[in-house]
């Protein structure tokens, strides 16, 4: 069983948990991206623990907690009691002062870093998710080092830079535990179509000249990142990803922009995206991209979120420590190390997981046994 553990019970974790109690109940789980990681299915997955600090939400039940104020994710499936009790969290910077009517912080002693600590090896915790809102700097290091310190693999799935930070590497490695992230690719979300059109251009022989990809939405993720001085990590974020398909990133990064653009109350989980690039082709022939993308922002991320939770414990299972660049390229916008598109980012991960004997099916690429064939010979 993959044991885990969630920080921050908002939209995401709503989704998250459904999906798992249902695969637990049904065989088949459409949209799933691998069935199988190291021998773990999405039925293995247990949530056994979880941290917030809403009033709304701590106390609860998880099952009940899920759907309350202002989580607006629908009701996928009838959810039994977990019997995981929210925890009191640290608050820190994780409410934004124009959100404190929306998360409503409770009126409990929050944990010190030792009993969290202390917490996470009593409910005998895998992976710790961090779901927190965007721009929670300090929340999200506090839970990262309590999970180093538990010897808990860590998934950093906001655009908080610490799975890419070399002193978080070294001190999940010190510990003998995973880091994987930052910020959690949707599974086809607005960075990844961006990132793929990008990557089609450059392997085509194109050049960007400019691009652009404006994002608006009605969840609390929107509403709380109005407030810009939250944003700089998600926007470096966000543009790097699609940046770095270019043979010289550096050379469009001014003419790149990608980020949360406004908040529409009605549209609830529905995430709006319009995506522009204007690029130079043969004998330079110009050629314009407009395209507009509306998809529900946190069913996007529960498919990849069931895939790197399942890594993580493949990986500790391995006695993997640190943060291998190659576990998080696939997977999250702002990994370690860049790859120049998601085919070679895939590859990456089937060929290092080859190399540890950790079995992955099935397997995306086309080309697959192909390569497979080559290396042997």
């Amino acid at each position: 069983m993959v044991r885990v553990g969630i920080v921050g019970v908002g939209n995401i974790a709503a989704m998250f948990v459904q999906a798992v109690v249902y695969a637990k109940n049904n065989s088949n789980v459409f949209g799933v991206i691998h069935e199988n990681i190291g021998g773990y299915r999405v039925s293995d997955i247990d949530i056994v623990y979880a941290v917030d600090v809403s009033k709304e939400k701590v106390g609860k039940d998880l099952a009940e907690a899920i759907f309350a104020y202002p989580n607006v994710v629908p009701k996928l499936i009838d959810m039994p009691k977990t019997d995981v009790i929210v925890r009191m969290g640290r608050v820190l910077d994780g409410v934004a002062e124009h959100m404190i009517e929306d998360f409503k912080p409770a009126d409990y002693p929050e944990p010190t870093l030792e009993e969290l600590v202390n917490e996470l090896k009593s409910y005998r915790v895998d992976v710790l998710v961090n779901l927190l809102p965007v721009g929670s700097a300090k929340a999200s290091r506090f839970y990262a080092e309590a999970a180093a310190k538990a010897g808990v693999a860590f998934v950093n799935c906001i655009p908080e830079f610490i799975a890419s930070d070399p002193r978080y590497q070294k001190m999940f490695e010190e510990k003998g535990a995973v880091i994987l992230g930052d910020d959690i690719k949707g599974q086809l979300g607005s960075t990844i179509i961006h990132r793929t059109l990008a990557s089609l251009i450059a392997m085509r022989g194109a050049e960007i000249l400019e691009s652009y990809q404006l994002n608006v939405g009605g969840n609390t993720d929107f509403k709380n990142m109005l407030a810009q001085e939250r944003l700089t990590s998600k926007k470096i974020s966000k543009t790097m990803a699609v940046a770095s398909t270019q043979p010289k990133p550096e050379d469009i990064l001014h003419n790149l922009f990608a980020g949360p653009s406004g908040y529409i109350p009605f549209l609830g989980n529905t995430k709006v995206s319009y995506i522009y690039i204007k690029a130079r082709t043969f004998m330079g022939f110009p050629i314009t991209i407009d395209l507009k993308l509306v998809v529900d922002d946190k069913a996007m991320a529960t498919p990849v979120l069931i895939d790197t939770v399942r890594l993580a414990k493949a990986l500790m299972d391995r006695g993997v420590q640190g943060s291998p660049p190659w576990a998080s390229m696939f997977y999250f916008k702002y990994p370690p190390v860049q790859a120049k598109s998601d085919e070679e980012a895939l590859l990456n991960l089937y060929l290092n997981l080859e190399r540890l004997g950790i079995e992955i099916e099935p397997k995306r690429l086309y080309m697959w046994k192909y390569l497979k064939n080559t290396m042997k010979n």
